[in-house]
């Protein structure tokens, strides 16, 4: 059973998965982030795009992608393609350039209702954390482990700490959805 320690570093790892799945999500500005859910069919397996090539933004509103093997070009392309990110990617046989265009207003809702998806799979790891941490800490007092009193204390701890945590969703989901319906 975790410990209040380690009901804070998997909050904390609930916190990071979330970050990096909002990352995925596109605003109307061109991040190289937007092609981590991308993988590349290349040398026997299937690899994450920014290890088959070097990917730039050189502006707000294109990608640049450049292989470091030439061969990979076309299968950097159609992984890109079929990664349904909603990108059309143009080759010039050396570089792939990928064009954002802007969101419309009703892609633009899409994404944020997808935000709001990932911000409550966050709570609830979080809110998970916290019950298992919970558990243990009703077993070590009924096991004589914990006084009464300790176990209400860890429990409040508990509970502030995981509304720290929910708090931080928050605010990150307001940061990111502001982003995205910025025009």
């Amino acid at each position: 059973m975790p410990s209040i320690r380690e009901a804070k570093e998997r909050m904390d790892a609930a916190i990071e998965a979330m970050r990096r799945e909002f990352a995925t999500v596109r605003t109307g500005k061109a991040s190289p982030a937007l092609l981590d859910t991308v993988r590349v069919e290349a040398y026997g397996g299937k690899l994450p795009v920014n290890q088959v090539a070097s990917v730039t933004t050189p502006e707000p509103s294109l990608i640049v992608l450049q292989p470091w093997d030439k061969s990979l070009i076309g299968a950097i392309e159609r992984a890109i393609q079929t990664a349904d990110l909603g990108l059309n990617p143009n080759n010039d046989g050396n570089v792939i350039r990928i064009p954002i265009p802007p969101l419309n207003e009703e892609r633009r809702k899409e994404y944020v209702r997808l935000l709001h998806k990932l911000a409550e799979e966050g709570r609830i790891s979080v809110r998970h954390s916290r019950r298992l941490a919970r558990e243990n800490v009703k077993r070590r007092e009924k096991d004589g482990d914990l006084s009464e009193d300790d176990a209400r204390r860890q429990e409040e701890e508990l509970d502030t700490m995981t509304h720290d945590y929910i708090t931080k969703i928050d605010e990150a989901l307001q940061k990111k959805e502001k982003e995205v319906l910025e025009v």
